[in-house]
């Protein structure tokens, strides 16, 4: 049949003889001559072969199928080859090389060569999946009759339908998927009927036929279980030499793993609830590789001692990222059969693992560790060390990020130091040059305050925080490792503050640092107040100065301020508001404050405000000395007169005086 493609304009028609048509049937037997009315008739219509075999009550042709008829007009073409046979005996369709590959449901083929196949059992018809050429799929047995479609486009080179048809006893169950994994490669296959429903209490089994010296790994990426009433859905293994065959596993279950060679994989439906049947489906994907060096190398992690910590490896880029199936494979093993490509290990438990992974610097850690207070009492007397365990730092893979989730109750804060390496705040000014930094995070189910990123080497001694803090301490590159046994942050609880934040900053005289409000750049939240407490040394003189001239927002309801106080007895506080200029750069000669409280700004303006200190040794003024020099002579002479006028008194005249 030559037809007009859906939503085409009849810009050609078809002559035969004398007459005009917008279609043409030909049934067996007939011999038609026909033209088009237009050169390129491709753009138009589509044509439909349609092949009925019988092998139910005659011979079926068994052997290679042939395109026929030849000499067909250049249009897209649709070969179909309906084929009725027995329950009683099944049939095989066999592929030639290079074997077919299954797609998803409006997938495309590279080469616009696709092959639909549908088996048919009685009246149903069941869609075991469509499919490209150039994969591994090299035979599908099936029970009862088949319906196969190869599509090709008009300019398609393609002089043979690429299968055979054979006669097998009857299989028992829906089909049978034979795919060939030669070398290290992958598939991903789907239930028949996907994205729709699996049969009702149906049967089916996919054979992977696998070298004995590869290794393959199941996964299921896409599942949905139906509301069974009776019987249970599941999947079956059958894998040569294994003790326990079959091996059943639910959907949900992690799937096995370093299976050595060839292995059979079964789908069993179950009894549907009628009223609510829901939807059994299933896409997988199977990777076959060689088997790895490390496979037989066992690295123990002990979280026994742990309290409330997760450490989960993974690879790359998880969880935001997926990575593409023609990835190099790499797995975690809890054990030779259990490997996925996510691992997570919780506190209590010691565990042994293994990886199959050609290349461990593919992998990453990520781990998390919770600590809250309830009574002050008791938190107050202790103090945690925010360190990465050794569990995890001995591991041979490279650690991405260490998370603690520290829950304060209310009027219970937290207070981050570090004693000995103090923290520098990360600033465009002042970059951290270090393998590893921390990101500080202070929330409430209202609001978040991104306190900043810090890493060590600097001049702040503590952070002082109010609500629950997120610490995260993130790698960069492998120096971590060597620096890993230097980390001295601490943690501890304390009394409620009145700012959402103090920072107490004890400066490197020679250094110039440089300190920024948080939540930079998108400005303080409204209402907040942060804090400095800068430690001048006796010594020494600061000079405070601000990197810009104004605060540079406007408020909308409140005011904003900046205020500046030394330590001192009598030392005056200078307050800018924030439609007045900040104070030019000016000398500290003790500790000082420096807060900065938020109002709630006009939309499009938010308060972002750096500063920078600096130190000076103090310099001895020289009116001072002179001063001091000439009260000195002064006392001397009112001295030596003194003892002149007496010695004057006693003996005249006797100058001689005595000191």
């Amino acid at each position: 049949m030559i037809k007009l493609k859906p939503r085409v304009s009849p810009g050609c028609l078809i002559r035969v003889k004398y007459a005009i048509r917008s279609e043409l049937k030909i049934k067996p037997g007939e011999n038609v001559t026909f033209t088009f009315t237009c050169s390129t008739p491709e753009k138009y219509f589509v044509m439909e072969i349609q092949k009925n075999i019988d092998c139910v009550s005659g011979l079926c042709p068994f052997g290679d199928v042939h395109l026929y008829p030849t000499g067909l007009p250049r249009l897209d073409r649709t070969f179909v080859w309906d084929v009725k046979a027995s329950t009683k005996a099944g049939l095989e369709l066999k592929f030639s090389a290079p074997w077919l590959r299954q797609i998803e449901p409006g997938e495309t083929c590279p080469d616009s060569v696709r092959y639909n196949i549908n088996s048919c059992i009685d009246t149903a018809t069941v869609n075991i999946g469509t499919f490209c050429r150039n994969g591994s799929v090299s035979r599908i047995k099936l029970l009862g009759g088949v319906i196969l479609s190869l599509h090709l486009s008009w300019d398609s080179p393609l002089t043979s339908s690429g299968f055979s048809i054979a006669n097998r006893a009857s299989i028992k169950r829906l089909c049978i998927i034979e795919s060939v994994l030669n070398g290290e490669s992958s598939v991903t296959l789907m239930s028949p009927n996907y994205p729709l429903a699996f049969p009702e209490d149906e049967l089916m089994t996919w054979q992977f036929v696998v070298p004995s010296n590869l290794r393959a790994t199941v996964f299921f990426h896409n599942y949905s279980l139906s509301n069974c009433e009776r019987k249970e859905e599941r999947v079956e293994y059958y894998i040569p030499g294994s003790l326990s065959n079959p091996e059943v596993f639910k959907l949900s279950d992690s799937q096995p793993a370093n299976i050595a060679g060839s292995f059979n994989l079964s789908l069993q439906g179950c009894d549907q609830d009628a009223q609510n049947p829901g939807v059994l489906r299933l896409l997988f994907q199977v990777v076959v590789q060689h088997p790895q060096v490390n496979e037989n190398v066992t690295h123990v992690v002990d979280l026994s001692k742990e309290r409330n910590v997760t450490v989960t490896i993974h690879f790359e880029g998880w969880p935001s990222r997926l990575p593409l199936t023609s990835e190099p494979m790499c797995l975690i093993c809890k054990d030779p059969r259990t490997c996925d490509r996510v691992l997570t290990l919780e506190s209590g438990t010691t565990y042994k693992i293994s990886f199959l992974c050609k290349d461990l610097s593919r992998l990453r850690i990520t781990a998390e560790k919770g600590i809250s207070c309830v009574d002050l009492r008791w938190c107050q007397r202790k103090i945690y060390s925010l360190v990465v365990p050794k569990a995890v730092t001995q591991l041979p893979i490279r650690l991405h990020k260490f998370i603690w989730k520290i829950l304060a109750p209310d009027l219970i804060n937290v207070e981050i130091t570090s004693p000995s390496l103090k923290l520098q705040q990360h600033v465009p000014e002042q970059r951290c040059n270090t393998s590893y930094s921390y990101g500080i995070v202070s929330a409430t189910p209202e609001t978040e305050l991104n306190v900043g990123v810090f890493c060590p080497g600097g001049s702040i001694e503590k952070i002082q925080m109010r609500n629950n803090i997120t610490v995260s301490l993130k790698t960069f590159g492998k120096g971590f490792l060597n620096e890993s046994d230097h980390q001295d942050l601490k943690m501890s609880f304390v009394p409620h503050i009145k700012d959402e934040c103090i920072f107490t900053v004890s400066p490197d005289p020679k250094a110039k640092v440089y300190l920024q409000t948080p939540n930079w750049p998108y400005g303080l939240p409204p209402y907040v107040s942060i804090s400095w407490y800068v430690v001048v040394p006796s010594k020494q003189v600061a000079r405070l100065g601000f990197s810009r001239d104004r605060m540079g927002i406007s408020c909308e309801t409140g005011r904003a301020y900046v205020n500046i106080k030394e330590e001192a007895p009598g030392a005056e506080e200078t307050v800018r508001r924030e439609d007045e200029l900040l104070p030019q750069p000016r000398d500290m000669y003790h500790d000082f404050w420096v807060n900065v409280s938020n109002c709630k700004p006009v939309e499009g303006t938010q308060l972002t405000l750096q500063f920078w200190v600096t130190f000076a040794d103090k310099s001895i003024d020289l009116g001072v000395i002179l001063a001091v020099v000439a009260g000195t002579g002064v006392l001397v002479a009112i001295v030596l007169t003194v003892c002149c006028v007496k010695k004057k008194k006693a003996r005249v005249p006797q100058w001689e005086c005595t000191t």
